[in-house]
């Protein structure tokens, strides 16, 4: 009797996943990326478009693609963003190509995205991972805000606004993980591990742009 074949012995072969870490602004969604990188765990980091300025400890191509409003506004017109929305005055989008070039390569593609651009592409790529990153409390979650001190007093209290709002989408999401005070690595190893086990589903998602 001839042995069988892959397709016959029901094998499946990890397939490149789209996964999205959203949630709350002042969440930890920055730092649990820059964690993972560190790390130098084997995924694709997208870098977001944005036309907001520069901080003083980012960099362009690492932190965000900064490029300016008629920039973007060519960028939309071609249709070379997989989604963008205004964010607190300023528009930020992810770039298509970037993202079909990693995933064609085989390669895990992470995305660092607000609840509203997590929901967009849930429309777009209904098979995409969709983890929601928060804090123990909204205490917590203000109290980060307020200490980051990147903001004026109105910009501060539209973040705080909005993020009030954003925890109430946690149920459009795959998974939670409260990112607590001083344990950024074991975050970091809880989104590892939901990624691992997605990639031992029997059913695997096949994500399609």
């Amino acid at each position: 009797m001839p042995p069988l074949t892959d397709t016959e012995f029901n094998i499946h072969y990890p397939q490149p996943l789209l996964i999205v870490i959203s949630g709350p602004s002042g969440a930890g969604k920055d730092t649990v990326m820059q964690r993972m990188k560190e790390r130098g765990l084997p995924f694709h980091f997208v870098v977001t478009a944005t036309t907001r300025p520069k901080r003083a400890n980012e960099e362009h191509g690492r932190d965000y693609l900064f490029i300016s409003t008629e920039e973007f506004a060519r960028m939309i017109d071609e249709d070379e963003l997989i989604e963008h929305a205004i964010v607190y005055g300023d528009y930020k989008g992810i770039p298509k190509q970037q993202v079909r070039e990693a995933l064609a390569s085989g390669m895990d593609v992470v995305m660092r995205l607000d609840v509203q651009g997590a929901e967009t592409v849930r429309k777009l790529a209904p098979e995409a991972l969709l983890i929601f990153i928060t804090t123990e409390s909204e205490d917590a979650l203000v109290h980060r805000l307020e200490t980051r001190k990147t903001e004026t007093a109105n910009s501060l209290a539209i973040r705080i606004a909005t993020a009030r709002k954003e925890i109430n989408r946690v149920e459009a999401f795959d998974y939670v993980i409260v990112n607590r005070n001083f344990h950024l690595d074991e975050t970091v190893d809880i989104i590892r591990a939901i990624i691992d086990a997605e990639h031992h589903r029997v059913k695997p998602r096949k994500v399609t742009l």
